[in-house]
């Protein structure tokens, strides 16, 4: 499977899990390369609205560019909503990240597994069940 169908995939499947959780969700369709800055999820619900950066990777660490962050941001502040970095390692949960919680590094934040196991929250912790 290639990057991008494994990187929809990921996001339709948190779609679902959102909506299957008394939330809703969409999906921002080709998010990464539209003019304006736009988040992979908008997920709410009647107290809380999120904007979701999503990656599914197989490796132990992912990398974000220092604009695809600053563009979630932008977007977050501009539509009233909490921005989150999604990341789920192969064979693993996801693990939402608060942008404070990614290390900054020159142009770029990053993320491995051991930062989300210590400073990540689940799903589950996220929706608050």
């Amino acid at each position: 499977m290639n990057k991008k169908a494994k990187g929809s995939n990921a996001e339709r499947d948190l779609i679902h899990k959102f909506n299957e959780n008394a939330w809703v969700a969409i999906r921002s369709a080709g998010s990464g390369s539209q003019q304006y800055p736009a988040p992979d999820i908008l997920a709410g619900n009647n107290l809380r609205r999120l904007a979701i950066e999503c990656k599914a990777v197989n490796d132990i660490h992912k990398y974000f560019s220092e604009k695809e962050i600053d563009e979630l941001v932008f977007f977050a502040n501009k539509f009233g909503a909490e921005a989150w970095v999604a990341v789920r390692f192969d064979r693993m949960d996801w693990f939402f990240l608060n942008i404070e919680d990614l290390q900054k590094k020159d142009k770029s934040y990053h993320v491995d597994i051991k930062i989300a196991k210590n400073k990540g929250l689940s799903f589950e912790e996220v929706i608050g069940k």
